[in-house]
């Protein structure tokens, strides 16, 4: 299994933090009672100074953060994009994040940069650069990383490995570790047909060092079918919820991100969906 040591969070929920809750959480550690840990994307917190830094700086003395990359663009052809890997470094080396990911996914090509995570074919030249490449943001941030699993539209035709056999091979050949999203996983086996128990039954928990949970939005299609939309935008779906209580049954707690990028909620609302995660994770003992 994957042998490079992983920082760790507590094995309980997180949220993503945005600004409109800065205010909020700060409340929160005042009245001794903060969350237990703070998802953040780096690329927000890239200038040198200014009131986000301020800010994360103030909410970083009261709870871990983990660092969810959105720009890295692995899958490129060209590999990692090495301006954002070094803003990326100097960002760890200020705040010491408590665990650091990104996707399975490109963004970047020779001349642009695109507002999306987009797919990869899960070939053996895909395999050999992913392991190249996180191989590379590893040694530079001098820890292991953790790799989401996507949200898939479609499915490449004459694939070498399953999602899950190549997500696992990834983690035994570079040492990086599986950010689980079981939204994602949702909405990949609603697109393209699939049941979406046995696929995230096959996920080995060994490889597992978060999870993330959100909800997706379903729209008609010109086709006249529905498609599955990872939008984050949306309450948790129960089918997600029941889906995170079954690994958790079989994998023990991990750290649960309850991850809100739009149309974000009260801070009420959003406590509730982590205090929900929370009493999943209360209600199993630890597995693995």
């Amino acid at each position: 299994m994957a042998s490079c040591p992983l920082r760790t969070l507590p094995r309980r929920a997180g949220f993503g933090l945005k600004p409109e809750h800065y205010a909020d959480v700060l409340a929160a550690a005042e009245r001794g009672a903060p969350p237990a840990w703070a998802e953040v994307h780096p690329q927000n917190y890239f200038g040198a100074g200014g009131p986000p830094h301020r800010w994360l700086t103030a909410i970083a003395a009261h709870m871990p953060l983990s660092f969810h990359s959105v720009g890295l663009s692995l899958g490129s052809a060209a590999g990692v994009d090495r301006d954002e890997l070094e803003a990326l470094a100097a960002l760890c080396a200020r705040y010491q994040p408590a665990m650091v990911s990104d996707h399975l996914s490109w963004s970047n090509s020779a001349h642009d940069k695109f507002p999306d995570l987009l797919p990869v074919p899960y070939s053996h030249a895909a395999l050999d650069h992913f392991v190249r490449e996180v191989g590379r943001v590893q040694d530079r941030l001098g820890r292991a990383m953790l790799i989401e699993n996507p949200s898939r539209y479609l499915a490449y035709a004459g694939d070498d490995w399953g999602e899950v056999d190549f997500l696992h091979e990834l983690c035994r050949r570079s040492g990086c570790w599986l950010l689980l999203d079981i939204n994602n996983v949702e909405v990949s086996a609603f697109n393209l047909g699939l049941d979406p128990a046995p696929w995230l039954d096959a996920f080995d928990p060994r490889f597992v060092g978060e999870i993330h949970v959100a909800g997706h939005a379903r729209k008609d299609d010109d086709a006249g079918g529905t498609i599955a939309i990872d939008d984050h935008g949306s309450a948790i779906r129960p089918s997600c919820w029941d889906l995170l209580a079954t690994f958790l049954r079989r994998a023990g707690p991990r750290p649960v991100l309850v991850e809100r990028d739009s149309d974000v909620p009260a801070w009420p609302v959003l406590m509730a969906e982590v205090a929900k995660a929370d009493a999943l994770l209360v209600a199993e003992p630890a597995h693995a």
